[in-house]
């Protein structure tokens, strides 16, 4: 069981030091029980203490990072079962896989796929992570050449999968400069695994079909000096998966088990229905997920599925308050008013951008609520309508004094009217209406 902060800061020197970054032991120690400090920043803990504390003050599910430079990624470090209860934090990191029985140009396209395909929604740009290169071959010269295919294309985070571990060896020496993932180390072969991933300071999957087996596994490695892992729980359906990653994931956070607590791998291919087994993977606690190149409708579907996952659920995602063009507006163009909640943002700059009417957008500060619901906090009112106008100087963009508000702020229309000395036009509750408005309503 966790440790509480005071039985935590029982075990500490008291010194104050503040030699870790905290200004005091017992600051430290609330970050420890957190698993939000490392235990060594302490320099005068005594042997005793440390093996008392031990995994018990790291966070629940060990950090690995994967590849290096921009693209690279971390996994893991995750402290709740549901999102709902705080948030998950790392997003999985899904892999292209291709294969050494492809031509170089096969590979090559799916690598560059991987490394220009982007997809903006609401305002942030959404990618894959990286390839995966199987050793469908078995032999070590084709898998060379596939490793080398796609280090000339990009160099993006790589997942290594090989049975073979010459074939990873030779691999390895081109590409364990990037800390590729090696896939994968069983109870058969973890000796040869570990001495790979040491050299080249590779993480390492470990695959077993068992809990108990995994626990081994992870414990085995340590041994043999590695510990950044990833968990292949080997399941032969969903349903598998499903239990076994929920049930790694009761296990880490409640620190029950600490040898689970590591990120998860899943190999949507071994599925029939892949897209479901990404869907699940997401939402189910995977951290790397490998699966053939995906059609455009389920590449979307998956980049959109894990950005909603992943998105705070109680900091909705918002833009910065502001006033935004939508084309080239000039002196007599509308003046459109609304929240910063960006999905609300966002519906309403597509439909203006069709209608093909330069505007402006007045984006106030409703804390990311949408517009029914900061009317009804009482967080859109008159008065951050006028300081907005004041503070992003729309009075100098425009000729006239016309705002247009969403259909439901039509309760403060006139208050605003009279804290702002604009005319409210009040608008349609539907943005989808919108063009229709403007050709009926708006008169400069």
């Amino acid at each position: 069981m966790p440790l509480k902060a005071l039985d935590i800061y029982k075990l500490l020197p008291k010194k104050n030091c503040k030699e870790c970054g905290d200004p005091t032991c017992l600051t430290f120690a609330m970050k420890l029980a957190a698993g939000k400090a490392d235990l060594d920043l302490c320099p005068y803990l005594d042997d005793n203490a440390k093996s008392v504390l031990g995994a018990t003050t790291r966070p629940p599910i060990k950090l690995v990072k994967l590849g290096v430079g921009e693209r690279s990624f971390a996994v893991g470090e995750e402290f709740v079962l549901y999102r709902h209860d705080k948030t998950f934090y790392h997003p999985p990191g899904i892999m292209f896989a291709v294969f050494d029985t492809q031509s170089e140009e096969e590979i090559a396209a799916v690598t560059a796929r991987v490394r220009d395909e982007t997809l903006t929604r609401v305002g942030a740009d959404l990618k894959f992570n990286g390839t995966a290169i199987v050793n469908t071959s078995g032999t070590v010269e084709a898998y060379t050449k596939a490793v080398a295919a796609v280090e000339k294309t990009a160099g993006l985070p790589e997942v290594l999968i090989s049975e073979n571990p010459a074939a990873l060896a030779a691999a390895l020496v081109q590409c364990g400069s990037y800390r590729p993932l090696i896939c994968a180390a069983t109870s058969e072969n973890y000796r040869q695994m570990c001495a790979l991933a040491k050299q080249y300071g590779c993480r390492l999957v470990v695959r077993a079909p068992t809990l108990d087996g995994l626990v081994q596994l992870t414990r085995d490695c340590a041994v043999e000096g590695v510990q950044n892992v990833v968990l292949d729980l080997a399941p032969l359906t969903l349903g598998d998966f499903l239990y076994r990653s929920t049930a790694i994931r009761q296990l880490a956070i409640t620190r029950a088990v600490p040898d689970l607590g590591f990120p998860v791998y899943l190999d949507a291919m071994a599925f029939e229905d892949q897209d479901a087994a990404i869907a699940l993977g997401i939402v189910k606690y995977a951290s790397v997920i490998v699966t053939k190149p995906l059609a455009p409708a389920s590449a979307k579907a998956a980049l959109t599925l894990r950005q909603n996952i992943y998105t705070d659920p109680q900091k909705p995602i918002q833009m910065n308050p502001g006033l935004y063009r939508v084309g080239t507006p000039g002196k007599d163009a509308p003046v459109l008013m609304t929240v910063n909640f960006s999905l609300t943002y966002f519906t309403l700059q597509g439909y203006l951008e069709s209608t093909r009417t330069p505007c402006f957008m007045l984006i106030v500060d409703t804390e990311g609520l949408s517009v029914l619901t900061s009317v009804a906090a009482g967080k859109l009112n008159e008065t951050l309508v006028r300081d907005a106008i004041k503070k992003f100087g729309v009075e100098n963009e425009v000729s006239h004094r016309k705002l247009i508000i969403p259909g439901y702020a039509a309760p403060l229309s006139g208050r605003i009217e009279e804290a702002t000395g604009w005319k409210v036009l009040v608008g349609p509750r539907d943005a989808a209406e919108i063009g229709e408005f403007l050709v009926q309503e708006w008169k400069p």
